[in-house]
């Protein structure tokens, strides 16, 4: 029989490897800028450059560590360079690193309080403060859970929407009866939600738009009371609040008082702006979000904190239990009823410990910093805007209510206009991404990461100029 005494790595070749990784860490945050934002590898590339076999013997960590910077650095897309604008930034803070570094150290599972107290206690705590931050009433009764990207906290929204609308669901199946609504900007994810859940695409209705890409409140009553006439059951509907392609904020107050009218689950989709509400002259684009039977917002797009880490408020966490409680017998615990078991409040059992970075990002910045970093990727973003403006080649394709602009060069072809988005991200200044609006593509560019400074944006715009003068 083999001794397998001391099979882990000795805690002093543990930290001499430790230390080597945290310099490199520390290196790679400081000179992140010297990498091209977006990785230039072909396809397959790094699959050809590695093994075909798995290792039957061990290795030397030296040999591995030689091997991440040499195969796996060049393939990576550096989501936290500051001039990573396609997409939405997801910004890896100094103190959120560490907060990762320990999580994984420690190891646990917050399933239930019992199994880890730590994991329930510190959450409850963290995301009652960002409840504060966001100007969310205590009075309200917020429930928060942290899930891990917002396409899973939506789809906990609408399923708890239809355990509210339908009990029988939950035992029985089937909700051919039921519709959702949402506008024609709403993230996918809404969509795939109700694909999830069994609720079936044909029963999504997406609601026209406004000049501002905000969807129409008097569309969307005319779509409700089109199903009530075919017999159909409206149970919920998903508003935005800085939709993904352009930002827009729908106009909550007016949906939400077709929500109370029609008995529907109002859910608020704020993944991306969400953060911004810590932002005293920013919480006028929140307004009627309270009256939301959830939210959903990420901390990991605009608060600095390490992906993932999806917040989720309810004022209706009875429901969501309800949808979701299932405890077997070897997870029966013997706790105070006043005990929260986050695994009573969705689908997954096992829960990494995501609130110890939100708890260690909130202390060290404070909300004063943070709200600092956004309010500047607002002021960046309107600047930004106005150099657009500024040159008669091109045009801002959408309003700009926070840290996103997109762009189009004026008179040209869409091919043109991905022709040029491609010659800047091979470029590798910056990576910029592509949305179709009215039917004409456009360059989409997010301002939202820790790092990103006026210079990183006027080096973007250079970059964009430049491959403009170089199109045929």
């Amino acid at each position: 029989m083999q001794n397998l005494n001391g099979l882990d790595m000795h805690p002093e070749e543990f930290r001499e490897l430790a230390h080597h990784a945290v310099d490199w860490i520390a290196d790679y945050m400081r000179d992140i800028r010297h990498y091209p934002a977006v990785s230039r590898i072909e396809p397959g590339a790094l699959i050809d450059s590695l093994p075909h076999d798995a290792p039957e013997t061990p290795e030397p960590m030296a040999a591995i560590l030689a091997d991440f910077e040499r195969q796996i650095i060049p393939a990576i897309t550096h989501w936290n360079h500051p001039r990573f604008h396609a997409y939405f930034s997801v910004s890896a803070s100094g103190p959120g690193v560490l907060a990762e570094m320990l999580t994984a150290a420690l190891n646990v599972n917050g399933m239930l309080w019992k199994s880890c107290p730590a994991v329930t206690e510190l959450e409850q705590v963290t995301l009652d403060w960002l409840r504060q931050w966001i100007g969310l009433a205590e009075d309200d009764k917020w429930f928060g859970i942290i899930y891990d990207t917002a396409s899973i906290s939506t789809m906990h929204a609408i399923a708890a929407a239809r355990e509210l609308a339908d009990p029988t669901t939950r035992t029985e199946g089937g909700s051919r009866n039921l519709t959702m609504y949402c506008s024609e900007q709403a993230h996918s994810s809404i969509e795939k939600g109700a694909i999830s859940i069994g609720l079936g695409q044909h029963n999504v209705r997406k609601i026209g738009l406004d000049d501002e890409f905000r969807m129409r409140p008097d569309l969307l009553e005319q779509a409700i009371e089109k199903d009530l006439a075919d017999g159909k059951k409206p149970f919920c509907i998903v508003a935005a609040i800085g939709t993904t392609a352009t930002t827009s904020v729908d106009p909550v107050p007016a949906i939400a008082d077709i929500a109370k009218k029609h008995n529907a689950w109002l859910h608020i989709d704020a993944a991306y702006a969400g953060p911004a509400a810590i932002v005293p002259e920013l919480r006028h684009h929140f307004a009627g979000w309270e009256r939301g039977d959830s939210i959903v917002l990420n901390p990991h797009k605009w608060l600095a904190t390490p992906i993932d880490v999806s917040v989720f408020y309810t004022r209706h966490p009875d429901i969501l239990k309800r949808a979701f409680s299932l405890i077997p017998d070897y997870l029966k615990t013997q706790e105070d009823s006043k005990v929260v078991n986050y695994m009573d409040y969705g689908v997954q059992l096992g829960r990494r410990f995501r609130a110890l970075k939100l708890w260690f990002v909130m202390r060290y910045f404070g909300r004063e910093k943070l709200a600092a970093m956004i309010r500047e990727h607002v002021r960046l973003a309107q600047l930004f805007a106005e150099w657009v403006r500024a040159d008669d080649r091109f045009e801002v394709a959408s309003p700009v209510p926070f840290s996103l602009v997109n762009i189009r060069l004026k008179s040209a072809s869409d091919a043109a206009n991905v022709d040029l988005m491609n010659r800047v991200n091979e470029s590798g200044v910056a990576f910029l991404s592509p949305v179709v609006l009215r039917g004409k593509t456009c360059l989409r560019i997010a301002i939202g990461n820790i790092k990103t400074t006026e210079e990183d944006m006027k080096a973007t715009w250079d970059a964009i100029q430049s491959a403009a003068s170089g199109l045929s």
